[in-house]
């Protein structure tokens, strides 16, 4: 999600509302990808030996990370939120509507905030990496994961491509996402301590472009981007965008991979007694001694 400055509205947030809406009923079907990264998660929470009283999960789906929390006591209540209704309307328990672009949240109240695979639908994720820093009470965890930059870019190239020969250019396709190099850098832009930020890759095989394509629909993660075409695409990009992905990125079965960057996102509120890295200056070894 790179970003022109703050304030830009790079997303329709009310596209994104309508996607996720039209998701909900059938997103059982759809939500592989986010029960997999939701395992993975909590995965690194569990690593964490801190245990929580009260978290927060921002852009909750129907409930993944909750799932994934069966059975344990790392979070004792877990409050959800989405800014679609009818995917709150799925979780049976402690979850409210909310946008992750306003939290309502009164400022030092939780112990861990969590988000999966949601914030890079944010418009200003600086600003709201900082409401979310607020929310915590001192050296508390923050841990998300979001769609990192390679993500689908055999389907960004076969579109732009397709486009550009059909109709003489090209226009956004899939949404833009966050840069690695990035991710650090805006955590501590916000105010968050010690932060960590590593990647997976996950590929998924489809039989066809096309039925990749149903995929996203059926998540809810098609394109919501404010400069996007407002008319129907030509047919005949799609059909040229599948041809153009089976040429370059088929497998030797005939069945194509799409491929997901997942980021992993990791922080701490600031706190006096956590490790602090020393000052310029004091090291005690040189570094001309270290390879004289």
């Amino acid at each position: 999600m790179k970003k022109s400055g703050i304030g830009a509205q790079v997303f329709n947030r009310q596209v994104l509302k309508l996607h996720r809406d039209r998701a909900a009923e059938k997103f059982e079907q759809y939500n592989f990808l986010f029960n997999e990264v939701a395992d993975r998660l909590i995965d690194k929470l569990n690593d964490v030996r801190e245990d929580f009283k009260v978290g927060l999960d921002i852009g909750c789906h129907t409930g993944q990370l909750l799932y994934c929390l069966r059975g344990t006591d790392k979070i004792e209540t877990l409050f959800q939120c989405d800014i679609s209704e009818k995917f709150i309307s799925h979780v049976k328990k402690d979850a409210f509507v909310g946008d992750e672009e306003f939290l309502p949240i009164k400022d030092n109240s939780l112990d861990v905030v969590l988000s999966n695979l949601s914030l890079h639908w944010v418009n200003d994720l600086p600003g709201t990496l900082i409401q979310i820093r607020r929310t915590l009470k001192k050296d508390k965890l923050f841990l998300a994961s979001l769609f990192g930059g390679s993500t689908l870019f055999e389907l960004r190239d076969a579109l732009i491509t397709a486009e550009i020969e059909v109709l003489g250019g090209a226009s956004p396709r899939v949404s833009p996402f966050v840069d690695m190099e990035n991710a650090g850098g805006l955590l501590q832009r916000a105010g968050f301590s010690l932060p960590v930020v590593d990647s997976d890759l996950i590929s998924v095989v489809y039989e066809n472009p096309v039925k990749l394509m149903f995929d996203l629909r059926g998540m809810g993660e098609q394109q919501a981007i404010n400069n996007c075409l407002k008319k129907f695409t030509n047919r005949n990009v799609f059909s040229r965008a599948a041809e153009i992905y089976k040429e370059r990125y088929a497998n030797g079965d005939g069945t194509v991979t799409a491929t997901f960057e997942i980021f992993f996102l990791a922080a701490w509120t600031p706190s006096d007694n956590q490790q602090q890295p020393l000052k310029r200056g004091t090291g005690e070894i040189s570094l001309a001694e270290v390879f004289k």
